[in-house]
């Protein structure tokens, strides 16, 4: 009988200890977490590995290039994009020569008439099928009447500078812009073909405006 109550006091004495063993186990389990043995990673890193391995780093300065430009359709858009807000006459697209109140004052001065200095480059077109020609008689005749007209091109561009300036002074008198910098442009946008010149003209010959294009 001893040893059966030996028996029994033992394993009531054992069973609370393997109990509280059990609990400690499970309370220990819960609470830790074992080291990773790493940092734990960027966001960007992170995002990275999702996307897929990163490109080499560019060998060249051309293929760096490339890279920073884009891609070919990419560019073909931008640029037709520039030269169409170019046109338009958009002040952020504009070049630095064709900026400001006084330029487009000038522009619309110039667009406004009609000059004969608007032939200067189908006569300079002209005058070199007449020089590569084989025929000397259409050399005796035409190169004398071309020189004359180009003469009085001339003229008209000295005349119309010094015009173009005087309205300037008067409409902008703080204007910083020389007077010859001032005829030289106008003298050159009045010499260009009126559907190549850049920004687009906005009146029409005689001072009236243009009516803008409905898409």
């Amino acid at each position: 009988m001893k040893f059966l109550r030996l028996r029994s006091s033992e394993t009531t004495v054992t069973e609370p200890v393997d109990e509280e063993v059990e609990v400690s186990s499970a309370v220990g389990t819960r609470a830790y977490t074992p080291a990773k043995g790493r940092p734990t990673p960027k966001r960007r890193e992170a995002e990275g590995r999702r996307r897929g391995p990163v490109a080499p780093p560019p060998t060249t300065q051309r293929e760096a290039y490339k890279r920073s430009r884009g891609t070919k359709a990419d560019r073909r858009a931008e640029s037709n994009t520039r030269r169409e807000r170019m046109a338009a006459g958009d002040p952020r697209y504009l070049m630095p020569r064709d900026k400001g109140p006084v330029k487009a004052f000038v522009r619309n001065e110039v667009d406004s008439g009609r000059h004969l200095l608007g032939l200067l480059m189908p006569l300079a077109l002209l005058m070199v099928v007449v020089m590569l020609s084989p025929a000397s008689g259409m050399q005796l005749y035409i190169t004398p009447a071309v020189m004359a007209v180009i003469v009085v091109m001339v003229l008209e561009g000295l005349f119309l500078s010094r015009r173009v300036v005087k309205k300037v002074r008067e409409k902008f008198p703080d204007a910083p812009d020389r007077a010859a910098s001032l005829g030289w442009y106008a003298a050159m946008r009045a010499s260009q073909i009126r559907r190549l010149r850049v920004p687009k003209p906005i009146v029409k010959p005689g001072g009236g405006a243009i009516a803008p294009r409905t898409r």
